[in-house]
C-alpha cells in the first residue's frame, strides 16, 4: 500500500448545496470555511480515505437573514453543533468513477452517505506542487439529520424542501514529507 496525504486546497475548491424553496425554485448556498484531507492510495484507490470538517457558521446563501435562520436551532443550531463532519469508511469503484461512503454528521446526527466521485486528474502547478482534482455529488434528506423546520404553503407544498443536493469540487495538494 502506497498511501499519500493530500490536503484540500479550499481556496480552489467549492462545497455547495441546493434546496427547493416554495416548491418550484431552488436556493443555492455554500460553506466558506471547511477543510480536510485525502489519504490516496494511487495503486489501489479503494484503499483511500477522506475526512472533512465544515464550519456551520460559514454558511452563505447570499441572504443574511436566511443565513441567520439556517444557523439557528430551527436548522443547524450552529451554537450547539458548530461543525459538520464526514469521514469515509469505504471506497468502491474504478477508473475515474468511485463511490465514497461514510458517516456524515450534521446537527449531532450521523448517517452514512455515499458521494459519487469523479477523478478529474493530477497536475503539477507552476510552483512545483502536485495537485489532484475531484468532483463529487450526493443528496440527503435534511429531516434525517433532525432539521425538520418548515412551513406548509396554502397550496400544500413546503416552504423549504426536504431534499438537499450537495456538490463538491476539490483540488488537493500533495503533502510534503516531514523533514
Amino acid at each position: 500500500m502506497t498511501i499519500q496525504r493530500w490536503n484540500i486546497d479550499t481556496s480552489h475548491s467549492n462545497l455547495d448545496f441546493v434546496v427547493r424553496h416554495l416548491v418550484v425554485s431552488k436556493v443555492r448556498g455554500t460553506f466558506t470555511k471547511w477543510g480536510g484531507s485525502i489519504d490516496l492510495d494511487s495503486a489501489d484507490p479503494t484503499n483511500s480515505s477522506v475526512t472533512a470538517t465544515i464550519e456551520v457558521s460559514s454558511i452563505d446563501t447570499r441572504e443574511e437573514k436566511r443565513d441567520g435562520h439556517l444557523k439557528s436551532p430551527d436548522f443547524f443550531d450552529a451554537e450547539k453543533f458548530p461543525t459538520v463532519t464526514f469521514a469515509s469508511s469505504k471506497v468502491t469503484g474504478g477508473g475515474d468513477k468511485y463511490e465514497v461512503t461514510g458517516p456524515l454528521t450534521i446537527h449531532g446526527v450521523a448517517h452514512d452517505v455515499t458521494l459519487h466521485v469523479e477523478t478529474l486528474g493530477q497536475h503539477k502547478d507552476p510552483w512545483g506542487n502536485q495537485r489532484v482534482v475531484f468532483s463529487a455529488k450526493t443528496s440527503i434528506n435534511r429531516k434525517d439529520f433532525g432539521m425538520t423546520w418548515s412551513q406548509t404553503l396554502e397550496t400544500g407544498g413546503l416552504l423549504v424542501g426536504e431534499k438537499v443536493e450537495i456538490e463538491i469540487e476539490v483540488q488537493a495538494v500533495k503533502a510534503q514529507p516531514a523533514a
